[in-house]
């Protein structure tokens, strides 16, 4: 059986600069995964090339077996979404206009069917955006646009689910909230993956973490193997410290490092 998502000896350069360099992946069940790394490492990169939207790469990305370059649009936004950190938009949409965008993909004509409806409510209260549906989306916040964009992802119902920084604009308790739902949405046959740079939520709410540093995969593992105190070391420079509660959960603490923190 092929896989959910493959890449094979990825690689891409903006100029001289080297972004990515023989990422080889595989995701063969639904599960939460958490893509983290340092500023600049290629993370939103490699995201980008997994949706579809990136072109000039070396090396292959297949999804379901077959390369993403090579999907009909309509069809593989049917299978695989994406949340980017923003939108922007320049004409007068409501937020649950833009919820409806995410339909698109499934859409049969001008008019929303009664699966339509369904989806983009449900997706609605996934996100808990209900209050504010009806504004102007240019006049949200940052933290609601983004569960907006989520929502509409959700809105097309994909089997996998691709975030870049999802909880960069929440305050803390919709961070959770938003982790909470990925989580449970992983659970139920989505294969979620999102780029983070909170190792914490990385490490409470993942199966699994591929860990980038210099545009490689130094990590590919269970949170406590992947974000080891060593790992963490190599790859941000500080030191850190696994802090386990009575209850069982783990916590990272940390401490900066004098001296050289380049990267």
């Amino acid at each position: 059986m092929s896989a959910i998502l493959e890449l094979a000896s990825i690689g891409i350069s903006f100029g001289p600069l080297q972004v990515l360099e023989d990422i080889n992946l595989r995701f063969d069940v639904p599960q939460m995964v958490a893509l983290a790394g340092p500023n600049g490492v290629g993370k939103s990169t490699l995201l980008s090339i997994v949706a579809g939207l990136r072109s000039g790469y070396s090396g292959t990305c297949c999804a379901y077996g077959k390369d993403v370059r090579r999907w009909k649009r309509r069809e593989f936004a049917r299978k695989i979404a994406f949340v980017p950190q923003s939108l922007k938009l320049d004409f007068p949409f409501t937020a649950e206009e833009v919820v409806f965008m995410g339909r698109t993909p499934h859409a049969g004509g001008f008019f929303e069917s009664d699966r339509d409806r369904g989806a983009v409510r449900r997706a609605i209260e996934l996100t808990d955006m209900g209050e504010f549906a009806a504004r102007d989306f240019r006049a949200l916040s940052g933290g609601e646009r983004q569960r907006v964009m989520l929502a509409s992802a959700l809105a097309q119902e994909p089997q996998v689910l691709l975030l870049d920084e999802p909880t960069s604009f929440l305050d803390l308790a919709h961070q959770f909230a938003i982790y909470s739902l990925l989580r449970r949405l992983s659970g139920e046959g989505i294969l979620v993956i999102a780029a983070t740079h909170d190792l914490n939520l990385a490490a409470s709410y993942s199966d699994r973490v591929v860990l980038l540093r210099k545009g490689c995969v130094v990590a590919d593992a269970v949170p406590c193997d992947a974000l080891s105190v060593a790992k963490i070391d190599e790859v941000f420079h500080v030191r850190a410290e696994w802090v386990h509660r009575a209850d069982g959960r783990a916590w990272i603490t940390f401490d900066d490092r004098a001296g050289d923190a380049s990267l």
